[in-house]
């Protein structure tokens, strides 16, 4: 693409962004570097309108690394709620550890440095260095990339995993100045949240549609059909619902009960304390899956057993 062109893009984009972000509070200039990171590994695989309330909570709770290191691992997965994917959770509170430890409290502002905290990987790295600290770093994620196949390869869809080409592809269509970088990388990627979408595109209310290649290739058909992942009777599910009794609990739970339950087993909405439990019965799990469940809880230190019990990572 020609340098020229490029710039062309860069500015309508950015423009559009300009108009039509969201209003999300860590994309204020007055949040910090640690609520931008918090942001970032909340929001992978999760809606916004999902994290947005747990992210709040987590920041008056917590505003700093420090503040969440000081707490027990457990209390990280259980302000977790669901979001989903808790041991995300973990690696938080991990890195949480780190940067009090060996960074002053301080998240790190280079690439290189934010990589070597636990649970961190390139994007999310490229992503801190980026929206947090203004450095001029590619960013790729799912939305950006979904853009960027549809707009210069003609693609439907991007592959199916990050490819050389495609990354490539975006180190050649980032800015050179790091604020217009900046604004690029969270352009595009709010671009494909609200308008390149994976399902049923708003092609109408894009600002590049006259320079899209897909859209004059004739809009072709996915080279792929995406798969949903299922959830309904799967382990996630079964984890999932264990975690709710943990988190619920004020301490450990018998793991007769999470793998049998009480035989008078009130319904869901006739006691709160109770329903998570009623509600990991009602899946109705055979006991081999309960056992797989709970020791996956307990092999990935989401849960711990006590003599008197399963319990959050104290």
């Amino acid at each position: 693409m020609e340098p020229k062109h490029t710039r062309t893009l860069h500015a309508r984009i950015i423009s559009w962004f300009s108009e039509h972000a969201r209003d999300l509070p860590w994309r204020h200039s007055d949040c910090s570097p640690w609520g931008v990171l918090v942001s970032e590994v909340m929001l992978q695989q999760t809606p916004v309108v999902r994290v947005l309330p747990v992210w709040q909570e987590w920041m008056q709770r917590w505003p700093e690394p420090a503040s969440l290191a000081a707490e027990p691992s457990g209390e990280a997965v259980r302000a977790w709620g669901r979001l989903g994917y808790p041991r995300r959770a973990l690696r938080l509170h991990a890195a949480a550890g780190e940067i009090a430890a060996s960074h002053g409290g301080k998240v790190p502002d280079t690439h290189a440095a934010l990589l070597e905290l636990p649970g961190v990987g390139d994007y999310t790295a490229a992503a801190v260095a980026s929206f947090a600290f203004g450095r001029r770093e590619t960013v790729v994620d799912t939305n950006i990339r979904r853009v960027h196949a549809r707009l210069v390869a003609g693609d439907a869809l991007p592959s199916q995993s990050l490819t050389a080409a495609e990354k490539k592809r975006a180190v050649s269509l980032l800015p050179r100045d790091d604020a217009e970088s900046v604004a690029w990388n969270a352009s595009v990627m709010e671009l494909g949240a609200l308008v390149c979408t994976a399902r049923s595109p708003r092609c109408g209310e894009c600002p590049v549609l006259d320079d899209c290649a897909w859209v004059r290739a004739g809009r072709p058909e996915p080279h792929y059909v995406p798969k949903g992942q299922a959830w309904h009777g799967t382990d996630r599910q079964v984890r999932g619902a264990m975690m709710a009794v943990l988190r619920q609990a004020d301490g450990p739970v018998l793991r007769e009960l999470l793998l049998t339950g009480p035989v008078d087993l009130v319904a869901p909405e006739a006691d709160a304390e109770l329903a998570p439990l009623a509600a990991l019965h009602a899946l109705s799990a055979p006991q081999e899956q309960l056992e797989r469940a709970l020791q996956g809880l307990l092999r990935d230190g989401l849960a711990e057993a006590t003599d008197s019990g399963v319990r959050l990572p104290a």
